[in-house]
């Protein structure tokens, strides 16, 4: 018999109100507890479809609803896992960040405000709803920022997130209405920089990829 493994809501590494003025803890515990719990639900409900099909217990499936319905998800799941852990309670994070993230910050986009107003930029011009995402790209050893729409693709591209902002409206719509601007700048102010200098320590000892 196939088992797949499933996903887990992970803990907020703060309390609710820990993100306060900035995120309130309404906010965070609805985003939490109701939108991250909805893509770990999604994902798992794909997982099923396609274990129960692996074990014949389903005679067929349409593969392309249950990979988009997976990828969805799943790539929700991901984002908002990286999400909770980029940011730290107020007055703990933001600042300019240093070690070698912010080496890398000045060497790859020449200063880190030039850098602040492309990724800033890149999240409040995203088409839709999605993310903004500081990524390394293992082939060329280059810091990118990408946008994302919804959540899609992320699990299929190569690159290793570091940083990544929630615009869907869901992330700040209670504290912010539909002022999408307001809330990226704000948000600046809570980037844990020791968790973003962690994992690109990490992604600079993954070998690179040759294609």
């Amino acid at each position: 018999m196939v088992s797949l493994k499933r996903y887990e809501l992970p803990p907020l590494p703060y309390n609710y109100d820990a993100l306060e003025p900035i995120i309130s803890a309404e906010t965070l515990r609805y985003h939490h507890d109701k939108h991250h719990l909805g893509y770990v639900n999604g994902a798992n409900a794909a997982l099923d479809k396609l274990e129960k099909y692996l074990n014949g217990q389903l005679t067929d499936i349409d593969v392309r609803a249950v990979s988009r319905d997976f990828e969805f998800n799943y790539g929700g799941h991901i984002l908002h896992t990286l999400y909770w852990l980029n940011m730290a309670p107020k007055g703990k994070g933001g600042g300019t960040p240093g070690g070698a993230i912010g080496d890398a910050i000045n060497k790859f986009f020449g200063s880190f405000d030039k850098f602040k107003k492309l990724f800033g930029d890149a999240a409040k011009n995203v088409e839709g709803v999605g993310w903004a995402i500081l990524a390394y790209d293992p082939v060329t050893g280059d810091l990118r920022i990408l946008q994302v729409e919804k959540h899609n693709n992320v699990v299929t591209t190569n690159l290793i997130p570091l940083l990544a902002v929630d615009v869907f409206e869901h992330a700040y719509y209670i504290d912010y209405r539909n002022d999408r601007a307001k809330y990226v700048d704000s948000w600046w102010d809570l980037i844990n920089w020791d968790d973003v200098e962690a994992r690109y320590q990490k992604a600079l000892n993954t070998p690179k990829l040759i294609l």
